[in-house]
């Protein structure tokens, strides 16, 4: 890694990557914002999952996360066999500071334990190609839950933590928008069915249908 920094790309690179974001600062415009369709009308049922519960977020959670709209909700099938939690945030500007807060960051401080992390790549109905999403499993006591997590923009999903950033300044330069959203899927790892498949199978279900409510 460290010899890749000091290669000649690594300086153009660099530099390319201050420029825009002094540019960025240095000539501000107003920000294009997607009109999205609150998260509360985020349909009951997707993909053979029913919601169960609205699960409202504290106060001062929400103080925290100073996200502009969020959606907090358990769904579950039909026979009630597994259950699992949608959890999205939304928010129509990055320009102030505020972003996203990373489940790498916000799990541990919950007290869940990572013990696998991966880049998984999923074909989804609408989209091009698969999309790159994170894969954890993560554990507290005896419980071990799966956790599937993206950004999405109007034009993009990405799993990096780093190149979310980065994008957040090209895109704020190029097309004069930082709307950006997060989506985490949460189903805990139980005897009984194939959790992989499970939460894979929610999210290219439910993907083409939350389009409508995130940045587009």
């Amino acid at each position: 890694m460290f010899q890749f920094l000091r290669t000649r790309r690594a300086r153009i690179l660099s530099v390319l990557l201050l420029t825009q974001i002094s540019l960025y600062y240095a000539y501000p415009k107003a920000e294009i914002v997607s009109l999205t369709h609150p998260l509360s009308e985020v349909p009951s049922e997707l993909g053979g999952w029913k919601m169960v519960s609205e699960n409202p977020i504290e106060d001062e959670v929400l103080a925290l996360l100073r996200a502009d709209d969020t959606l907090n909700r358990t769904y579950t099938l039909p026979n009630r066999s597994a259950f699992l939690n949608l959890y999205i945030a939304f928010f129509k500007t990055q320009r102030t500071g505020v972003a996203p807060h990373s489940p790498r960051v916000c799990l541990p401080g919950s007290g869940w334990t990572p013990t696998a992390n991966q880049t998984v790549y999923i074909p989804v109905k609408g989209w091009r190609e698969p999309i790159g999403i994170n894969r954890y499993v993560v554990r507290r006591g005896d419980s071990q839950s799966l956790v599937l997590y993206w950004y999405q923009t109007h034009h993009r999903v990405i799993a990096n933590e780093y190149m979310a950033k980065v994008y957040t300044v090209l895109d704020s330069i190029r097309f004069r928008r930082s709307d950006t959203s997060i989506v985490r899927v949460v189903l805990p790892i139980q005897d009984g069915y194939d959790a992989d498949k499970l939460a894979t199978e929610f999210v290219q279900s439910a993907f083409e249908p939350l389009r409508d409510y995130l940045p587009h």
